[in-house]
């Protein structure tokens, strides 16, 4: 990515920098459900860290409730030192989203929608021209530029999202399964911006359920476990002796030495 889109590292390089998210006791239930149980949580700022756990662990909800998507029943977000309920203008102002099952305004163009978002988010339009020509480019979608985003394939959707998530060079990006449903050419021109967007001092926030993914992109993860945060911290700390993230994965998550082969010794069988 050029250095134009991602050129003010956070001002906390040298001193003391907050956390880039702080969330304390924070629930939320749907009905009888509870999705997320209390759970307290501290992400470092300029790190590339992985909220990871099975389907259904809660990763979606607790994003979706950071990032101000999602109203919590109790407990406190901060991103970036900012409250996100109590100033939610200036978290806004500070960080990226890019959600799962994204909506975008498809009878736009690629180019029309990062045309849009930048001038809602208050840039100068010959700015935001700029920066979009340069994502484009960097993201491969110069060429469908003009197409509007109704016929964008899935992994070319992804890529307009995070074109539009970075356009206002935020601080902390949040990404909700970046990577699901896309090709591997995509998948590997995201990751390589991403990695570009942290190496300047950004922080980028991803959830997935693919360890190896997530082991080979994250050097900070927190493993979520039906609501709740069985572990967080640096990624070789997490791991532990456990040959891989998967396997410390599975022993946190109780699912080391479940054998299906008994229950569906019919399986496979002669006809």
């Amino acid at each position: 990515m050029p250095d134009q889109i991602k050129d003010d590292v956070a001002g906390g390089a040298l001193g003391e920098a907050p956390p880039a998210v702080r969330v304390e006791g924070l629930w939320k239930r749907f009905g009888e459900q509870i999705a997320v149980a209390g759970i307290d949580l501290t992400l470092p700022a300029g790190r590339f860290i992985g909220l990871v756990g099975p389907n259904g662990a809660g990763k979606t909800t607790t994003l979706s409730m950071v990032t101000g998507l999602l109203r919590p029943d109790q407990g406190r977000v901060e991103v970036a030192g900012h409250d996100v309920w109590r100033d939610p203008v200036e978290v806004k102002a500070r960080i990226g989203v890019l959600p799962e099952g994204l909506r975008l305004f498809e009878r736009l163009s690629g180019r029309e929608l990062l045309a849009y978002t930048g001038r809602l988010r208050g840039l100068p339009g010959a700015e935001v021209d700029k920066r979009a020509t340069q994502l484009l480019d960097v993201l491969d979608l110069a060429g469908a530029q003009h197409k509007l985003v109704v016929d964008y394939s899935t992994g070319m959707r992804k890529k307009i999202g995070l074109a539009a998530a970075l356009l206002h060079n935020p601080d902390v990006l949040f990404l909700d399964e970046p990577f699901e449903g896309v090709d591997p050419v995509s998948a590997q021109t995201i990751r390589g911006v991403l990695e570009r967007y942290t190496a300047s001092g950004a922080t980028v926030v991803f959830s997935s359920h693919v360890m190896e993914l997530v082991e080979s992109l994250c050097d900070w993860v927190a493993v979520m476990v039906a609501g709740r945060i069985r572990a967080q911290g640096p990624l070789a700390e997490v791991r532990g002796e456990a040959p891989s993230l998967q396997s410390a994965f599975l022993e946190l998550v109780g699912a080391h030495g479940r054998d299906a082969g008994e229950s569906l010794d019919w399986l496979g069988g002669a006809r």
